[in-house]
């Protein structure tokens, strides 16, 4: 499916009924990382899986705003173009994060509950090396260029020893010149300095939402401290599975989701 929002066009997953359940993905990704999760969430609520505007088979303009303030104004855009009234289910996963956790400090009445995997919304955090080359013009660009499916692979493997070969390859195909331009243009307006102040609101939300942490303990992108600090009511870790969690084990990523919104429900 797909939806105007904006200057954007955003295609998305919309399965299943009941509770709206927002799904937003990371890098370099698209809705398609959750394409083992949705078969077993959607027996029990809506599924709502975007590719994030410039990712995966959405569009963007040149002048996109990759700031907090315009990821959170996006999401809210998108929501209401859906028209969703309710609040709604939150899950987010690597660059899902900035733009889902950005929104939730922006309007946390308009969100039920909150699951977040693997991603960072800390001051204090420090790039892994491919993010420090994505944000060095001319060097990003460079490494894209220079980024061969074979390396990609291993790239993705090192990270998520249990992703398919299919799983990869579906992945590196969705990465167009115009995705790998959005990449660097993402990674180099997310100064980790931005979420001053914004992960502090952070903590007080989620403090009072239902909110869990599933991490995935193999992680070379990001440190296993940083799982504690969302302020969600639990974290649960998943000591041998790799950055890509919901890509890696979907069937249990989604019966532990279900388990935790018996609870919201």
């Amino acid at each position: 499916m797909k939806i105007n929002v904006d200057r954007s066009v955003i295609h998305y997953i919309d399965q299943g009924q009941g509770a709206p359940t927002l799904l937003l993905h990371g890098n370099p990704d698209s809705s398609e990382v959750w394409g083992g999760v949705i078969p077993t969430l959607a027996g029990h609520v809506r599924c709502i899986a975007p590719d994030l505007p410039g990712f995966g088979l959405s569009t963007a303009p040149v002048d996109f705003d990759y700031s907090l303030d315009g990821m959170a104004a996006f999401v809210d855009r998108f929501v209401t173009a859906l028209g969703i009234t309710e609040p709604l289910n939150l899950v987010v996963h690597d660059i899902g994060g900035p733009f889902g956790l950005a929104w939730v400090v922006k309007h946390p009445e308009k969100v039920k509950s909150v699951v977040v995997m693997n991603t960072v919304f800390h001051a204090d955090y420090r790039w892994h090396l491919f993010g420090r080359l994505w944000r060095t013009p001319v060097i990003g660009e460079i490494v894209q260029a220079l980024t061969s499916r074979g390396g990609f692979t291993r790239e993705l493997r090192r990270a998520s020893r249990k992703l398919s070969r299919d799983q990869i390859n579906r992945t590196y195909d969705l990465i167009t010149p115009s995705v790998k331009k959005n990449m660097l243009r993402w990674y180099r307006a997310a100064n980790p300095r931005n979420f001053a102040g914004w992960e502090e609101k952070l903590q007080k939300i989620l403090a009072n939402k239902h909110s869990i942490v599933l991490w995935a303990e193999h992680d070379p992108y990001i440190q296993g401290h940083y799982a504690n600090r969302f302020g969600t009511q639990r974290v649960e870790r998943f000591a041998d599975t790799g950055h890509w969690l919901p890509a890696e084990i979907p069937v249990a990523v989604a019966s532990r989701m279900l388990r935790f919104y018996k609870d919201v429900f």
